[in-house]
């Protein structure tokens, strides 16, 4: 029997929905994690956006084309917050919780568990990737006024430091890059301390690259850049999340920093790691977003100079504080997102245009091009020298795509 396990959403979905197939491999299962003919499809679903709960229930309709007679599992955070848009179509609706209960193929019908307050560990993930994603914390503490998923997570929780080494000590030796993730991966604790830098510390020894998932810049200070710059097998790569470059619109965010402060964390980094790719999120279109505090949020992020965005046009999420104002229309979102990623386009190309070399985790075949990303986040393309699941010393030679074409070089160039 083939069992399908499908991820929308974040890197935290893509680790758990990693666990489940492992689990069913070891029970003897055919499994994939691809959209593919299977006897039975697990959803594990995103409820970000609007857009995210929308994709979670087409994709029954596109696991039904595969198989018509298939099983349907519903499980993640668009069936936790709303179970009754999956109930008909599938066999069993989880929600967040409890997702192990989904190896029981023969149960059915809606289970909605409560959610944990402390860390469930469960066994450890599949990982078939040259990048192996480990996840650390759950649920969010933050409760911006615009987001749902603390209230679909639960409250933050972290993973034991042991039960994630141990975890690690396993990966196989083709395995070249760890990438930590987490609903709210910088607060991770040990002992109730944030414990981020020690976990970094511990896992330096293990020898493959370390990457960081979005991070708050709350945590960033001088001690804590200044160790990670000590470290051997960092990745400089800060997905920091900005949301907005207006001061006011942070406020109605419930976002709990200035810009004059986010401007100085990333000066931070960039005095230890002067080329270290510094991404973040840009939410346009936020409710009462005036004009000015749209341009407020563009020559911000023109003074950041940041190496890329990713672009979120408002969506409107009911149980948030934001639900309760007023929308802009669609267009205005729509076109302040255009203006954006006009400008994400160009700050690309600086960033790679700064960048002579860089160590690059060949990971796959792209056509004729091999690709693969640098340390600090350049995705690169090349023609050919390279094999996947090298790492190499690389060229920068020009952007291209959405990345760089490179060139291998000899190790003593």
């Amino acid at each position: 029997m083939k069992v399908s396990v499908l991820t929308l959403g974040c890197k935290v979905n893509k680790y758990e929905s990693d666990v489940l197939l492992k689990a069913f491999k070891e029970r003897g299962y055919e499994v994939s994690d691809k959209l593919e003919k299977a006897d039975a499809y697990i959803i594990n679903t995103c409820a970000v956006t609007n857009e995210a709960e929308r994709k979670s229930r087409q994709m029954i309709a596109r696991c039904k084309k595969f198989n018509p007679e298939a099983k349907i599992y519903v499980c993640g955070c668009a069936s936790q917050h709303n179970p009754e848009q999956f109930l008909g179509k599938s066999q069993l609706v989880k929600g967040v919780a409890g997702k192990e209960k989904l190896l029981d193929l023969s149960c059915g019908g809606m289970q909605i568990d409560a959610l944990p307050e402390s860390y469930q560990s469960h066994s450890y993930s599949l990982q078939p990737r040259l990048r192996a994603y480990i996840k650390v914390q759950d649920g969010c503490n933050n409760f911006c006024s615009y987001c749902i998923i603390p209230y679909l997570r639960g409250r933050s929780r972290s993973r034991q430091l042991a039960d994630i080494l141990t975890e690690v000590s396993l990966l196989a030796d083709d395995v070249k890059e760890i990438v930590l993730t987490g609903i709210n991966l910088s607060d991770f604790k040990i002992d109730g301390e944030n414990g981020l830098l020690k976990l970094l510390q511990a896992l330096d020894g293990f020898g493959k690259r370390i990457r960081l998932s979005s991070m708050e810049e709350c945590i960033i200070d001088e001690s804590f850049v200044k160790q990670l710059s000590q470290l051997k097998n960092f990745c400089p790569h800060f997905h920091l999340s900005l949301q907005s470059g207006s001061d006011s619109v942070l406020k109605r965010m419930n976002r709990h920093y200035t810009t004059k402060e986010f401007l100085q964390t990333c000066q931070l980094i960039r005095k230890y790691f002067p080329l270290a790719g510094i991404t973040t999120d840009v939410i346009v279109g936020f409710p009462g977003e005036s004009e000015e505090e749209f341009l407020q949020t563009e020559d911000f992020i023109k003074q950041v100079q940041f190496s890329g965005l990713h672009i979120f046009p408002y969506s409107h999420r009911e149980g948030t504080v934001a639900s309760r104002l007023a929308d802009l229309p669609g267009t205005i979102k729509k076109q302040r997102a255009m203006r954006l990623k006009i400008l994400d386009g160009k700050l690309r190309k600086m960033f790679i245009e700064k960048n002579s070399t860089g160590r690059v985790l060949i990971e796959e075949k792209e056509g004729e091009f091999y690709v693969g990303f640098t340390e600090n986040y350049i995705k690169c393309y090349f023609t050919d020298q390279v094999e996947v699941g090298q790492i190499v010393l690389a060229k920068i030679l020009s952007p291209f795509k959405e990345g760089a074409l490179a060139e291998k070089l000899q190790e003593n160039a």
